[in-house]
């Protein structure tokens, strides 16, 4: 493992059930992901990619093998200790957006910072700062003190983001964040994702739509539980292609060598 990879699976394996009835949800799984990687997971249904999202975001454990999140093996936590590391480290964006819903967005922003011990020290107004800070990016500054159901779909998942982003965590993990929108919505819910991943944030997505995983900088595929593929996608492949074309250099090196 590097200083510049934030997640280190190996051999990771999740079985289910006891006895003879047991399903192998993951079967003997290794994978490096970098800091600032903007990553894909895509599969059918029954592959392995929703239990391996759990383990990613420290709601289950492994059967067997190591989970080593920035460099701290999480494998065999406890419930409060993986609570803690969920909120210290992960934000998570979901399909159905998980908004309380009789509280106004600024609210629903604000709720990571009670359980954190680091956010619960700040004043109430700087925390309000910081939600509106965050509503602002997302483009909502002016729904911030509107309820759930006042809001339409793409505006909900922008509040879940800003929330995923309140405690500035290492890992943003989105299971499925188009899922429940229109094409035009979804559209712009990736185009947040695809910016946050500009300024470095490390993202890893569960889709099963090619045009969304297609916004990520690499994509693997699952299948019974195993890694099928898994390949660089988007800018950097076609950069690379281009830049070997023309044999462009610079400084005794190439422009090529330089995108890995």
């Amino acid at each position: 493992m590097t200083e510049s990879t934030i997640i280190e699976l190996i051999d990771i394996t999740k079985v289910y059930g006891v006895g003879d009835v047991q399903v192998t949800a993951l079967d003997g799984v290794s994978l490096s992901i970098k800091t600032g990687e903007f990553v894909a997971i895509m599969g059918p249904s029954g592959s392995g990619k929703s239990t391996l999202m759990n383990i990613l975001g420290c709601l289950d454990r492994p059967t067997s093998g190591h989970y080593l999140l920035a460099g701290e093996d999480v494998s065999d936590l406890n419930k409060a200790q993986l609570a803690k590391i969920r909120n210290r480290r992960l934000g998570f964006i979901f399909q159905s957006y998980n908004l309380l819903p009789r509280t106004t967005a600024l609210e629903n922003v604000i709720l990571p910072l009670v359980y954190n011990r680091n956010g619960t020290a700040l004043p109430i107004e700087k925390q309000r700062e910081k939600a509106l800070e965050l509503l602002a990016a997302v483009g909502l500054s002016e729904r911030a003190h509107h309820l759930p159901q006042e809001l339409s779909g793409g505006q909900a998942q922008r509040v879940a983001i800003a929330r995923a982003l309140i405690n500035d965590p290492a890992l943003i993990l989105a299971d499925e964040p188009t899922g429940n929108l229109d094409s035009k919505s979804g559209s712009e819910i990736m185009s947040i994702l695809s910016e946050l991943h500009t300024q470095g944030r490390t993202i890893v997505i569960v889709t099963h739509d090619l045009a969304v995983a297609k916004r990520a900088s690499r994509i693997i595929h699952f299948l019974d539980g195993r890694i099928a593929s898994d390949e660089q996608n988007g800018y950097k492949r076609l950069l690379k292609k281009e830049l070997a074309a023309i044999g462009a250099e610079t400084n005794g090196s190439t422009l090529e060598e330089k995108v890995k």
